[in-house]
């Protein structure tokens, strides 16, 4: 702070020893003790309220980002809430048992048209054919 090194100590104490009476000294002495004692106070309760004021704005922005880490986590949560597998196999098993009763159930019948003849109705049936391989007179 004002940079004292032992030479300027001597100096100083040497001017005391001149400037102050000899029965006085020790008072002196005693006094600035207590004053740079007190400095000494001043400056390290100085330096903790600073040093507590940066932990308190390094916690702050850590508060901050771990708010914001958190509140990312919440929406990923919620995003993956709208997804939902059970259901989406349960639409799917439905979809698939569906479509084939679907497909079973007979649609409207084309009716025979009177022009047909019997060759060509026992053509459309594969057990008459076989019949008829077997058997021609049948």
């Amino acid at each position: 702070m004002f940079d004292l090194d032992a030479g300027k100590l001597i100096v100083i104490g040497i001017v005391a020893l001149i400037a102050i009476p000899s029965k006085d000294l020790p008072r002196v002495l005693r006094q600035v003790g207590q004053a740079t004692g007190r400095l000494r106070r001043m400056a390290a309760d100085f330096q903790s309220q600073f040093m507590d004021a940066m932990r308190e704005a390094e916690l702050a922005d850590l508060h901050k980002d771990l708010k914001g880490e958190v509140d990312s986590a919440f929406a990923a949560v919620k995003t993956d809430v709208a997804f939902d597998p059970l259901t989406q196999a349960r639409e799917h098993i439905i979809g698939a048992i569906e479509a084939p009763v679907a497909a079973e159930q007979p649609g409207p019948r084309p009716e025979s048209s009177p022009d047909l003849s019997s060759q060509q109705l026992s053509s459309q049936d594969p057990q008459t054919e076989r019949r008829t391989a077997e058997d021609p007179h049948a």
